[in-house]
């Protein structure tokens, strides 16, 4: 196959595909017998193939050269993804040290043998995950970390004939140490720092002070404590100590802002302010809902102001009611004496003669009266009876404690818009509410906030045109709106573009690929030469001239010869292209016997 293809291609076809210029051919045309031979001309053109082609061009012509590179990122890829499938998975050590324990720990890190990084914001020591919580006990062992919070286990090891003041300071310390631990378990919160103020007791009352803490916490970049956290701090520390007051604790961040809000004007607190806008911004709402369905959104607007109770009150009352009607009063006791006092009518006077008389002879009945005995007549002198009754008082005692958040009074203020009202012929106007329904706004708002007259609650109901719904495009069409015209304006934008792109594309670029890269036109095989026919120079055949039978000047034997070999250029180089696309198997094979001849 290889010599049935050297056959059908002329060498000078050769020197074609080549890429040979016609300067080359040329040059190799005034070497002896170059005019006539163009076999020797094709083999001096050949033989400086390997020179005219750097290594670029060789690869950029090389097939083969993409599935190369492809190959060698492929095996690049999987080499990395292996390595970075082998190296170890790193994990927090310790994190938040001091430069001293930090020093201690690395120190003990390289004796170990461990390896260890830092992280990127250089405030942790990594190491294999692995072997953390190896490491972890092993420098617990050595006692590393030195420094930290410590909490109650500082109480385990208590010394023998301690002091009084000493323990109380160990436990001070302890219960700082916790409060730390749990504060920094928030999420926000990076590291926290916690001081109590805890005073001596005594036993006297007017001596007797609260307790207080100061909190300072480190927070995460970019994050923040919501009130609703400072406030669960603020609980947590206070209820952590006896007798703590929540008043008593202070908590600042790593920038020295105070994140317990101190008490406003008034005396009242943020939560106390946040629970009267509750109260306001509910009722709102409440009155807002029940008039969209009548005006529409945003045809009504109300506000409300509300005045909160935030005394807290405790009363004691005991009363004492007169008793009505004694017979139904209820008798607690009663008590009653009688005395009586009786004369007698027998001797008296002063003993002596006179009185020592005999007795008289007896006149009275055998059957005497009462009291009356031996003869002596007694008669009642004075008669007195004594009663007390002691009845239940109507007594009444009562207890009133009475809670802080009550709504003392309640103040409404609500705005109506002019009703929107179309004509028969689409033309809008606005008409003002009549007063029966600003009469049923007005009962509507007084059962949405609860009206209580005894309270001194006020409602105010106001019908007025609102100038913001004064739009002067709203008879207009649909189709000529603002929103319209500018969807009108941005489609009108992008076909104008598109237009210009189109006649840039027709006009200028196009007409440009055609001449840059103009089609292929085709060759007829009858109109090629054959390899073997003379070449014409000013119409004379080249073997006519070779052969001597034409007589040509000497001075232009040169011009000849560079017209002869460009004329022999372009034919073989045609001859090449035609049997390129007859049968391109052929030549490549013929290509391939080049390159390895070179070689």
């Amino acid at each position: 196959m290889d010599s049935s293809a050297n056959s059908l291609i002329n060498p000078d076809a050769r020197m074609g595909l080549a890429g040979a210029q016609p300067g080359a051919a040329a040059a190799g045309a005034g070497q002896p017998g170059g005019n006539a031979d163009l076999g020797g001309l094709g083999g001096g053109l050949g033989g400086n193939f390997g020179q005219r082609l750097s290594g670029l061009a060789q690869m950029r012509g090389n097939p083969r050269a993409p599935l190369i590179f492809a190959v060698a990122l492929l095996v690049a890829i999987v080499a990395g993804l292996f390595l970075w499938s082998r190296a170890p998975d790193y994990k927090v050590l310790y994190s938040n040290l001091s430069d001293r324990d930090g020093g201690a720990i690395i120190t003990a890190l390289q004796q170990a043998n461990i390896p260890y990084k830092f992280s990127e914001s250089g405030g942790a020591i990594l190491v294999p995950a692995e072997q953390v919580h190896e490491m972890r006990l092993r420098l617990a062992s050595q006692g590393l970390p030195k420094s930290g919070s410590v909490g109650f286990e500082l109480m385990d090891n208590q010394k023998f004939g301690i002091s009084q003041f000493a323990e109380q300071i160990n436990y001070q310390r302890a219960l700082e140490g916790e409060l730390e631990r749990t504060i920094e378990s928030v999420s926000s919160v990076k590291s926290a720092r916690v001081h109590l103020a805890i005073p001596k007791p005594s036993v006297f009352v007017r001596d007797k002070e609260a307790p207080s803490a100061s909190v300072l916490v480190n927070l995460y970049p970019g994050r923040a404590l919501d009130e609703g956290q400072v406030l669960a701090i603020t609980h947590m520390v206070s209820s952590a100590v006896p007798e703590m007051p929540v008043k008593g604790v202070t908590i600042l961040d790593q920038d020295g802002n105070l994140l317990t809000q101190p008490s406003v004007a008034g005396g009242l607190d943020a939560s106390q302010l946040k629970y009267r806008q509750q109260i306001e911004r509910s009722t709102q709402q409440r009155i807002d809902a029940i008039l969209a369905p009548l005006f529409g959104a945003g045809n009504a607007h109300s506000q409300v102001s509300a005045d909160i109770d935030f005394s807290r009150t405790e009363q004691t009352s005991e009363n004492y009611g007169p008793n009505g009607n004694p017979q139904q009063a209820a008798i607690r006791s009663q008590q009653s004496s009688t005395a009586t006092e009786m004369s007698q009518g027998g001797a008296s006077g002063v003993p002596g003669a006179l009185s020592n008389q005999p007795p008289q002879p007896a006149s009275a009945p055998i059957n005497a009266p009462n009291g009356a005995s031996g003869g002596v007549t007694t008669t009642p002198v004075s008669d007195r009876k004594d009663m007390t009754t002691n009845y239940e008082l109507d007594k009444t005692v009562r207890h009133l404690e009475q809670p802080m958040g009550g709504i003392k009074r309640l103040s409404v203020a609500v705005v109506v818009n002019y009703l929107r009202v179309v004509d028969g012929k689409g033309h809008a106007t606005m008409q003002p509410v009549t007063a029966d329904k600003l009469a049923q706004v007005n009962q509507l708002v007084k059962d949405a906030m609860g009206f209580d007259a005894q309270r001194g609650d006020s409602v105010n109901v106001v019908n007025s045109p609102f100038t913001a719904d004064l739009d002067p495009n709203a008879d207009l069409p649909w189709w000529r709106t603002h929103d319209m015209l500018a969807l009108y304006k941005q489609i009108a934008t992008y076909l104008g573009i598109g237009a210009v792109a189109l006649f840039l594309y027709f006009v200028m670029v196009k007409p440009a690929l055609r001449r840059a890269f103009p089609p292929p036109e085709p060759v007829a095989a009858a109109a090629l030469p054959s390899p073997d026919e003379p070449i014409l120079l000013d119409g004379i055949p080249s073997a006519e001239r070779a052969n001597g039978t034409v007589e040509i000047d000497s001075g232009d034997s040169e011009l000849l010869a560079l017209e002869n070999a460009k004329h022999k250029y372009e034919r073989n180089l045609e001859f090449a292209r035609s049997i390129a696309r007859q049968d391109p198997k052929i030549v490549a094979t013929v290509v391939k016997n080049w390159v390895t001849d070179e070689r």
